[in-house]
This record gives C-alpha cells, structure tokens and sequence, in this order.
C-alpha cells in the first residue's frame, strides 16, 4: 500500500506544479492603460471610462501580484475571464477620495482624471475598481471586460523626452523605478532640473531605510519642459503655462500642491519601465502632495525641499499616512474611529496587535505619554490623521509628522522595507 501511495504522490506532484501558473502565462511585458474620470460626491462615486491604451515595457516585478493586502482607499483587480482567476490586484488613494471628505463635496459633484496600468494581459480579463467604504470594506463601483485584441486600444508611439540616468542598478523586472519629471523648468532650465533632481534623490538615500537599500533602485530624470517656469498659486494670483498644469491651493490649502492632470503626467512617462513617479516643481514656494501607489509632487527649491520630498515619497511608496494633528487641512471626520486605519503607521486601538506592538518595549504603556521620557522610543502617542484626539501614532515625532526629524521611526521604516520588498522580490 505504501508503494502505491509514494507512486501516487510521485505523480501527482509534477500535475501541481504544471497546474500553476505564472506572470508569463497571463501577460505580456507591455502595459494595459485605462484612463477614466472618477466622478462624484462625498457619499459616491462612479466610474466614466475615457480610454485604453499600449504602452511599452511594463516596469514591475513580473510574478503574480494577488495578496489581498492592499494599501489604499481604493483598490483595482484583474481577473482571467475564462477561469475567474485574479492575476493583478493594486490598492490606491486617488485625490477624489480626498475631496469626498471636504465640505464642497456635500454641495457639489466633481470629477477626476485617473489612470490604471497593469501589465498587458494575453487573453480577456475581467477589471473591477472598488472603494473602500467608511466601515472599511470594499464595494465595487465598476466591473468591464477588456479584451486585449480590441482595435480601439491605442497603441500609439509614447511621447519621448531626454531623460538622465540620476542612477542606474540593473533590470527594472527587479528594481524599484522612480520617474521624476520636470514641471515648471523651461527648456534652458533642465541643466537646474537634472541638479535638483540629484539632490533630492541623494537627499532621499541619506535617510533609512532607503539608504541601505540604495542599490535597489533605478531613478530616471525627464526633461519635459514648459512655456514658463514655476507653477499656479491662486490665492496670490500667479499663474504659469506648465507641462502638467501643477498648483497650490489644492482644496484651497495654501501649501497643498497637486496636479489633476494626470493624462499628460502619464502620456510622458509611458516611454519609460516605472513602478512610481515624482512631478518635481520648479519653485521656492513650501508645499507638496503624495497618493499611496499613484503620485507625488513637492517644489525644488525651498530650504525644507528635501525633507518634503521624504515625506510626500512616502505616502506614495509605502501608504504612510500623515501623523500631524495641528496643521491646517480640509477634510472633516476623515478617519473612522470604530475602525483600524489601513496606514501601517496610524492607530484608532480598535486593532492595535495588527499594527507595530512587535516594535515596542513591553514596559512602554498604551497609550504613550508625549513626555520626555518617551520621546526616542516607538509608542502609540495620541494624535495623527489631522486629529488630536481618537488616531495614534507611533512615536512623538517623525517624518510623517513634521520636519524637525531627519529620518522616519521604526514603524514607517517597516512599512517602506515591506514596500521595497514587494517590488524588487
């Protein structure tokens, strides 16, 4: 009987393994792009499909990317239509979700540019965009069948720009890739550009856990030139003919800098592998916005550029989420409090263990006191998610919190090693 069973089991294994399949059986190494408008008011939203498009050369890890633990306010995932299989799943926080929590959005419907990539499918697949509700929980909001044969994807030549190598580690499939592009910087402006570039980026690798990560990352720097150099600031009346059409006053927040056209941000950059990109303003003006798994933007040239471009990368990169209480914001009740916040560095207590507790001195009490005594040690402070009361966070002060810190705490420079991780393994 015995025989019979390692024979059986000598079979059977080589049919598992053939059963499964990998990133090669269900894509390409292109890109599948589909732009659409985001559109609604604080309690809905609805998806108006715009475009599909071909771009060339996918930038990301090829293997299977279905964990189900996605970062983000939203979420996309691609399923092979014949067997149902999800293949490519992505969490995300667009800007319309932001504005859901302001009070223009009880009054008024607005809509949004938005851009799904994943890589090109062989066969038809099934894409599903959910939000994630205010008692944390998925719905769907839009479900469409893509067919990859489908004429009316546009497979147009990308737009090229002369584009530098800040660094360069190896193939792409493996790395982290990072697209900073030019906003604001005329076309005899792009020496300053490359400059700035350089050393933001060198300001990034000086922190941890970037640091001794450094070879793990590709970063190209786009020379995409503009009419007139600079960016918009409305509540000073000063307007600027750029590439991306950038501002402050984002929600009417002085330093809140943004940009809603994404169609251009992503038509320029198509011509590139890329996991994330960076639109890097060239102004002397404090400021900058980050979307987890999307965009971030910051200005080149204030004397806390460096330390902006840390945090807004952050909040792209990792889904840290801001762990100030005292600055001016225009959203209200954006956090739950009867439930955990998806940020790995935020805290309501409703769910503490699945946080950072592992990070923590047993002897540290919960909540911490923002005393002296526990000022260096990882703690749940109250206070983050724009309120005082209600959120915590894990240490008296970090990155995600002001500027006075050069580096991240313990618990954000997790979550950005687990960040590094799924896109290089």
């Amino acid at each position: 009987m015995l025989r019979y069973l390692v024979l059986f089991t000598f079979y059977l294994v080589p049919m598992i393994l053939s059963a499964q399949k990998g990133f090669d059986d269900y894509f390409t190494t292109g890109v599948f792009r589909f732009d659409y408008l985001l559109s609604g008011k604080n309690n809905y939203a609805r998806v108006t499909p715009l475009q599909q498009k071909l771009e060339p050369v996918w930038g990301g890890v090829q293997k299977l990317q279905v964990d189900g633990n996605v970062l983000g306010n939203y979420r996309f995932t691609v399923k092979d239509l014949a067997s149902q299989t999800p293949v490519f799943q992505q969490g995300f926080s667009p800007l319309f979700q932001e504005w859901q929590t302001t009070a223009e959005a009880r009054a008024i419907e607005r809509a949004f540019y938005q851009v799904i990539r994943f890589p090109f499918p062989k066969n038809k697949v099934l894409l599903e965009i959910d939000f994630r509700n205010r008692d944390g929980i998925f719905e769907n909001i839009y479900t469409v069948i893509l067919d990859p044969v489908n004429y009316f994807i546009t497979k147009e030549l990308p737009n090229f720009s002369d584009c530098v190598m800040v660094q360069q580690t190896g193939d792409p499939s493996e790395k982290v890739d990072v697209v900073l592009l030019a906003e604001g910087y005329r076309k005899e402006e792009m020496g300053k550009f490359v400059k700035d570039a350089e050393r933001l980026t060198k300001a990034l690798f000086s922190v941890e856990p970037f640091a001794a990560n450094k070879s793990k990352f590709n970063i190209y720097a786009v020379q995409t030139p503009s009419v007139e150099s600079g960016t918009d600031i409305p509540g000073r009346n000063i307007y600027a003919n750029t590439l991306y059409n950038s501002t402050f006053y984002t929600f009417d927040i002085a330093r809140y800098l943004t940009t809603t056209d994404l169609k251009s941000v992503y038509d320029h950059a198509a011509a590139l592998p890329y996991d994330y990109l960076i639109v890097l303003v060239n102004s002397p003006e404090y400021g900058g916005g980050g979307f987890c798994n999307y965009l971030s933007v910051c200005t080149s040239d204030h004397a806390l550029a460096e330390k902006v471009f840390i945090h807004e990368f952050g909040h792209e990169f990792a889904g840290l989420g801001d762990e100030y209480y005292t600055s001016e914001v225009a959203y209200e009740n954006y956090y739950n409090l009867s439930i955990e916040p998806w940020e790995p560095n935020l805290t309501t207590l409703v769910d503490f263990k699945t946080k950072w507790g592992a990070l923590m001195d047993p002897s540290t009490p919960v909540p911490t006191p923002r005393t002296p005594e526990f000022a260096n040690k990882t703690g749940v402070f109250e206070g983050g998610g724009y309120v005082a009361r209600g959120v915590f966070s894990p240490m008296d002060d970090c990155r995600m919190k002001s500027n006075k810190p050069d580096s991240f705490c313990p618990v954000c420079q997790q979550a950005i090693s687990k960040a590094i991780q799924r896109c290089t393994e």
